[in-house]
């Protein structure tokens, strides 16, 4: 007996050890990516490009709701965006006729190195790539 519990010792500081090596890669793909965002906020900045209102919508994108928030979309669509207080929202909110009179409060979210992971192909693309063209569409978008 003491062998198999010695064996599922051993077995669990390997789980552990595996699940603290993967939170130390995520936290620092997650300050990379909040980099990217803030740079992101200089260059449109700089660019003169200024930070609109941001709306939040239901998840068939037919109804808008008010956040408070100033920033700029990243995707056309607008489920995405980068406030000027350098958080980044996603924008999907619930369908809610109180929403509409009152508006909603969205908090930032960890933005990711790699956007719409798992979505259909096509649609995933590097962090810093997505901000980039962002930043070339300038006031087109």
């Amino acid at each position: 007996m003491s062998g198999e519990s010695s064996w599922r010792e051993r077995r669990g500081d390997v789980v552990r050890a595996q699940a603290e090596a993967l939170a130390r890669k995520q936290a620092a793909e997650t300050e990379r990516a909040k980099e990217i965002v803030a740079e992101f906020v200089a260059a449109m900045t700089s660019a003169g490009i200024a930070p609109g209102p941001l709306r939040a919508r239901a998840a068939d994108g037919a109804v808008r709701y008010k956040t408070g928030l100033r920033g700029w979309y990243v995707r056309r669509n607008q489920a995405m965006a980068v406030g000027e207080d350098g958080g980044f929202y996603l924008m999907d909110v619930p369908r809610s006729a109180r929403s509409r009179l009152a508006g909603v409060r969205i908090a930032p979210s960890d933005p990711p190195l790699q956007v719409g992971v798992g979505a259909r192909d096509g649609e995933s693309m590097p962090l810093e790539r997505l901000l980039r063209q962002r930043l070339e569409a300038g006031t087109d978008f």
